[in-house]
């Protein structure tokens, strides 16, 4: 098991386009913090203020979602959690679709039928679930079709250090390294699951040591810097387009919110600090005082995604609800 912060030689373009990508997602997830508190529509009453259900948000977990996606392709595969918007945009989801499903409405992935926990995307080959460590299975088969189609294609899956656990992890680690599959698995380490700390319900110090139990490297990266991610995951996904394998990488990153919206936290000793760990403000800094980001250039980037959101919650709030009478509706194959 290695432990990272060393950075690859990235470009300035590159290092921009990371930047950009985080701020994409952290406006994203604003806006659906903001609507998902705002008062209801008349009319409109499934749910709490505009979104129906739960929600939980990823703000503090956008270098995982950068740094891993820039490597990416569109014919990839991606499993995500119960936390997915951040992955689902890097993976190159649309901004209107995506929060067409969250807001419930007829214009989203689903239709509204499945909600931000359960978004399948086969444009980006992207799909999530509520149920702990759900993805692996599920990337596990899609790197074995790729695997079998000839294709330079990946998998990664994405879940919580909680998930590494649980039994799904293991079988597929080991039948991953047995059958040398181009997958990538990857662990959210955000020090907390709805209330519990991970050295609680841990035995190792880092999942990332568990790699070697089952013949794969294993990488841990500090510091939730998306650059180190960027550099660990590119080199994760050439050794499985090569077919070298799979590969386990741990990211040590942040959850700035609760686990869920109305989640008081009480938990975490630590909440006062967690504003000041944010990791886009940061990457800001390093990029100003490397002379490669101008407030301009800022500006732009900023503007950018308040467009594109803004754009996309407009379209939710004006798209239908799903009609009652066809709960059904796409839930099953019809016949033809």
């Amino acid at each position: 098991m290695e432990t990272t912060e060393v950075t690859a030689d990235l470009s300035t373009g590159q290092r921009l386009a990371l930047l950009r990508e985080m701020i994409l997602i952290r406006t994203f997830e604003e806006a659906v913090l903001r609507e998902y508190h705002a008062d209801k529509s008349p009319g409109f009453d499934i749910g709490k203020g505009l979104i129906p259900g739960e929600m939980h948000l990823s703000a503090g977990q956008e270098p995982v979602a950068a740094g891993l996606c820039a490597h990416l392709e569109t014919g990839d595969a991606l499993t995500a959690t119960h936390r997915p918007h951040h992955l689902a945009i890097a993976k190159g989801m649309d901004l209107r679709s995506l929060a067409g499903e969250i807001f419930g409405r007829e214009s989203g992935l689903g239709h509204g039928r499945g909600g931000h926990m359960h978004l399948f995307d086969p444009a980006t080959h992207f799909s999530c679930s509520g149920i702990v460590a759900e993805g692996f299975p599920a990337a596990l088969g899609q790197a074995f079709a790729f695997q079998r189609a000839g294709t330079s294609n990946v998998a990664a899956a994405v879940a919580g250090e909680g998930a590494a656990n649980a039994g799904p992890f293991h079988e597929s680690l080991n039948l991953a390294a047995l059958w040398k599959l181009p997958v990538i698995f990857v662990i959210e380490d955000n020090d907390w699951g709805i209330s519990v700390a991970r050295n609680a319900s841990t035995s190792v110090p880092t999942n990332a040591v568990r790699a070697a139990g089952y013949g794969m490297p294993g990488v841990r990266v500090e510091g939730n810097d998306v650059e180190a991610v960027h550099a660990a995951a590119g080199e994760a996904v050439a050794r499985a387009r090569a077919g070298g394998g799979p590969s386990l990488i741990e990211v040590h990153t942040l959850r700035l919110w609760g686990h869920f919206e109305g989640d008081a936290q009480g938990y975490r000793p630590e909440l006062a600090d967690v504003p000041g760990r944010d990791p886009i403000p940061a990457y800001q800094r390093k990029l100003r005082d490397a002379g490669l980001l101008s407030e301009a250039d800022l500006a732009e980037m900023e503007g950018e995604a308040r467009t594109r959101v803004e754009d996309a919650v407009e379209h939710a709030k004006a798209a239908p609800a799903p009609n009652p009478a066809e709960a059904l509706k796409y839930v099953f194959v019809e016949g033809e």
